[in-house]
């Protein structure tokens, strides 16, 4: 047998807790979704849309600290999963905006509430983390 499989192929539902009631068989997407959603850039992305559509360099300056590349790759997942909208505008220069779709609305309040909670506890984790390093 040699080769490991895949954790997919053997996965069996969870027997309590949030996960018990997902079905085995959706649990890799439903991670898959978890990890674009839950990521930092998309989190962000999704804040900063609660005001209607920006453009690219508006959301650049909007979020401190994200390079082109990952602000481009983010936003084509973000489309690609029906979270926000991109329309091209056929005008010279050409001008695209990206907003929140319907479905990115209900991940917004979410987004907010972890932003909002990341930003009130910042101290405490920080005193947590330099007690954790002086330990070591």
């Amino acid at each position: 047998m040699g080769a490991m499989q895949d954790s997919t192929d053997t996965e069996m539902a969870a027997a309590a807790g949030p996960c018990a009631s997902i079905p085995a068989e959706h649990m890799a997407f439903i991670r898959q979704v978890l990890d674009r959603v839950g990521d930092k850039w998309s989190m962000l992305i999704i804040a900063v849309l609660e005001n209607g559509p920006l453009r690219y360099t508006d959301l650049q300056r909007r979020i401190p600290g994200i390079s082109q590349r990952m602000l481009t790759h983010t936003l084509r997942q973000l489309v690609e999963d029906g979270l926000i909208t991109r329309t091209a505008y056929a005008e010279v220069p050409p001008r695209v905006e990206y907003a929140l779709a319907p479905l990115g609305r209900g991940l917004h309040e979410i987004a907010m509430r972890l932003i909002g909670w990341a930003a009130d506890h910042h101290g405490e984790i920080l005193a947590h983390r330099s007690r954790a390093a002086e330990r070591d």
